[in-house]
């Protein structure tokens, strides 16, 4: 093989942006779309995740996939990176918090600056990797030890690169703000002060984007009701072109986290100016509509506005309100009973129109972190959700509907939110799951949301109802922000638009100004600053994957100056800038909810510590080749049992029937199964809990596992006992290791380190041997965390 540097770039390079996997070999993802190149270990130490890479393709590897060779690196993405340091014989080193990170960035003598070993380090890239020689860099800042209260957060925003600190221009222009509304600002609005709009939220909220009010009106001849909709004018304040606007566009969206949120906009503008607190005057744009008891739209009409909340209430109080009349809430609120009632009684004509129109409902478990004052995670809960929380829901999706309408039939540019429908792929693979569970999924080639919503309702009483939801759940497509209008296919609307949250998300900031500029009866063109970088990071498959390509062409083009290009004319001539700005939104909105996940996933492996060796029940909501996937009971926390803890037997994976086959004895483990496992090992570094099998209910040779469940019915999922001592414990409770596993699925899940590197072996063995790179702090050095997710689509 011809070393790299001997390669002469030829028009057949193709180029694209590397992917690192943490056992060591990597992808280039194609900015034409293509299929993804397979990058081997030596490929990939010469280049870092994330950088920008000609390569040429070479032939296939043993699965069949493009096989390259990087010709040059066009662009080292990764100027500073976080991890920790570390001393290996006698070398000081920092290794990367994100494991697709395959390289240790080797710290000179002179380099360490004030950190300490163990300690959790930014280090700025002096030399970057290539075949002979390993990264080196500088530290630049001291975060703290791993152990510290929040260092999980301050960990992900800079592993994800989310934008964390405002720009002090828009520091600068958000001080300048008044801090109440002025007497200037209400020139041209409507006046809806006297109207008593609330509030309604979580407990914990502190921003309020949206208020509402309802009441019974006769449209006509029709008995109809009144929903206004008010939503925080953001785009009075954040214009475009400016400093707050760019960090807007930057961020494109609000990062929840545990007990922390990354705005989108300073805090003057998220939880003051704009935010419709009680008790003051605030700019609002409103969505005002009449809507019959069928639950259709007669009429809507937008308009800026000034409003006056009446009362901030929580989903907990409105629904003691509405589901107790006597009760002491109801007698607090007295007043606003008769406004809650209304808004209830237009909630059950929205849902029921929701269920006529064949819209998917998915009753997914959001969980919370509950800890005590000193910090020591207690438990984690599922939060729970009444009929307050979709109320809100119906009346936020009733204005993005009339939204999307609105720009729709205006014919202007806009972010429209589309769902596509299912591939032909995945609709294959869920009949088949569904037929081994004595299902079917109607509508033929092309299935509607109604016949998804007919399904959803078959599944709803069955005991495996959480594991069918999951398999359908992971069928449907991710839906993505779009100029072109597609539809939502989960939600049955033709056209759909997000409105409703400007203060943390931008494409509703979009929305606001587009309403405007039609209002106003003149076309808004948004201007994409220099000084901003675009996230056009590529899907891995999906129409998602086509917008990208689209966009990353359309913006080298424009930056290239391409004569000849292709550009739309007249009133689409804009239409390039808005896919990269759907492309852009899509992709933050992406990296927001991974960077979420990963500290949700920090935190119940560092609780999950306080309970190895542990026994617990718990249910298989996932398969793969290299193992099963199981979720504890009353836990709510996922682990994996890998293959080799199955027994003696090669077990064969049924993608089809998403289970595991052992060829010898017949055992099947699927999806569903009920099983007793104990906590068995837990890895902070790679966000991974592993358990160890004790007993399956349900594993007998080609036996159903659903019919034997009540062999476990007095099992309550909490822990039964300690593990026993490996001298007491009893033999059938050992783990087996016996040699007849399934080698080759382990291999391809990269677990058993066949491929991984010399040094990620050293480092492996590092691990249990120097404490300073698994030991933490005692338990109990966590502060308090709940949960803040997001809680509307």
């Amino acid at each position: 093989m011809r070393k790299a540097k001997d390669l002469v770039p030829r028009e057949a390079d193709r180029l694209g942006t590397v992917q690192g996997h943490r056992d060591g070999f990597g992808f280039v993802i194609p900015d034409d779309g293509g299929e993804d190149i397979f990058l081997s270990e030596r490929e990939m130490s010469r280049v870092m995740h994330g950088d920008r890479v000609n390569v040429r393709v070479l032939g296939t590897d043993r699965r069949g996939r493009p096989e390259g060779q990087i010709v040059e690196v066009v662009l080292h993405v990764n100027k500073v990176v976080i991890g920790r340091l570390l001393n290996e014989n006698g070398v000081l080193i920092v290794a990367p918090e994100d494991k697709r990170i395959g390289h240790d960035i080797l710290i000179p003598p002179k380099g360490q600056g004030n950190a300490k070993l163990g300690q959790v380090v930014s280090v700025e890239i002096i030399d970057y990797p290539d075949s002979y020689r390993q990264a080196v860099g500088r530290v630049v800042e001291v975060l703290g030890e791993i152990d510290d209260p929040g260092m999980e957060i301050e960990i992900a925003v800079r592993k994800y690169g989310v934008p964390h600190e405002f720009s002090a221009a828009a520091m600068k222009e958000a001080a300048a703000l008044p801090d109440t509304v002025q007497q200037a600002d209400l020139e041209g609005r409507v006046d809806l002060r006297d109207v008593p709009l609330v509030t309604i939220d979580g407990a914990d909220a502190r921003d309020f984007d949206d208020a509402v009010y309802c009441e019974p009106v006769m449209y006509g001849q029709t008995k109809a009701w009144r929903l206004i909709v008010a939503i925080a004018d953001v785009s009075h304040y954040v214009k475009p072109g400016q400093p707050l606007d760019d960090e807007g566009l930057l961020r494109a969206t609000s990062v929840y986290f545990p007990r922390r949120v990354i705005p989108m906009l300073p805090e003057k503008i998220s939880n003051g100016l704009c935010s419709l607190n009680p008790g003051v005057d605030r700019l609002c744009m409103v969505c005002d509509s009449v809507v019959d008891n069928n639950g259709i739209v007669l009429a809507y009409q937008f308009y800026p506005a000034v409003m006056h909340s009446a009362q901030r209430f929580t989903y907990d109080t409105v629904w003691e309100i509405l589901s107790n009349s006597k009760g002491p809430e109801a007698t607090r609120f007295a007043q606003f009973r008769p406004l809650l009632t209304n808004l209830y009684s237009l909630f059950k004509i929205l849902l029921s129109a929701r269920e006529k129109r064949g819209a998917i409902e998915f009753e997914t478990t959001e969980t919370q972190i509950i800890s005590n004052e000193l910090g020591k995670i207690l438990r984690i809960e599922p939060r729970l959700r009444n009929d307050a929380h979709r109320l809100i829901e119906e009346c936020m999706l009733t204005a993005n509907v009339c939204a999307a309408d609105f720009i729709d039939k205006n014919k202007h540019l806009s972010l429209y939110r589309v769902h596509g429908e299912p591939s032909e792929e995945k609709l294959v693979t869920l009949r088949q799951v569904l037929r081994t569970s004595g299902l079917s999924l109607g509508g033929g080639d092309k299935p509607k949301p109604r016949d998804y919503a007919k399904l959803m309702r078959e599944i709803k009483e069955r005991p495996d109802a959480n594991m069918l939801q999951s398999v359908v759940l992971r069928s449907m497509q991710q839906a993505m922000y779009q100029p072109d209008n597609e539809g939502h296919f989960g939600l049955a609307y033709p056209a759909y638009s997000h409105f409703t949250s400007p203060i943390r998300r931008y494409p509703d900031l979009l929305t606001h100004r587009v309403i405007k500029s039609i209002l106003q009866k003149k076309p808004y063109v948004p201007v994409l600053p220099p000084k901003v970088p675009l996230n056009l990071t590529l899907p891995r498959k999906g129409k998602g994957r086509e917008n990208a390509v689209n966009a990353k062409k359309s913006q080298s083009d424009a930056k290239a100056g391409v004569k000849g290009a292709k550009t739309p004319k007249g009133v689409n001539a804009a239409l390039p800038i808005w896919g990269q700005l759907g492309v852009h939104c899509s992709s933050n909105e992406r990296r927001a909810d991974e960077a979420s996940r990963d500290v949700e996933a920090w935190l119940k492996c560092y609780y999950m510590r306080d309970h190895l060796g542990q026994e617990y029940a718990g249910t298989v909501t996932g398969v793969a080749n290299f193992g099963l996937f199981i979720q504890l009971e009353n836990l709510f926390v996922e682990g994996m049992v890998h293959v080799t803890e199955l027994g003696g037997d090669y077990f064969q994976y049924d993608e089809a029937r998403q289970e595991l086959r052992g060829e010898r004895t017949g055992i099947r483990y699927r999806l569903g199964d009920r099983m007793h496992v104990l906590v068995s090992r837990v890895d902070l570094d790679a966000r991974k809990i592993e358990f160890s099998l004790v007993k399956s209910v349900g594993a007998e040779p080609g036996g159903s596992s659903n019919r034997r469940q009540l062999l476990l019915a007095t099992d309550t999922g909490r822990p039964n006992k300690k593990a026993a001592s490996k001298k007491s414990r009893p033999d059938n409770k050992i783990p087996q290791k016996p040699s007849g596993i399934n080698v080759n699925a382990a291999k391809s899940a990269g677990t058993l380190g066949a491929n991984q590197s010399k040094s990620k072996a050293t480092r492996k063995s590092a691990k249990t041997s120097k404490p300073g790179r698994s030991v933490g702090k005692p338990t109990g050095s966590k502060p308090p965390v709940r949960s803040t997710k997001a809680r509307r689509k």
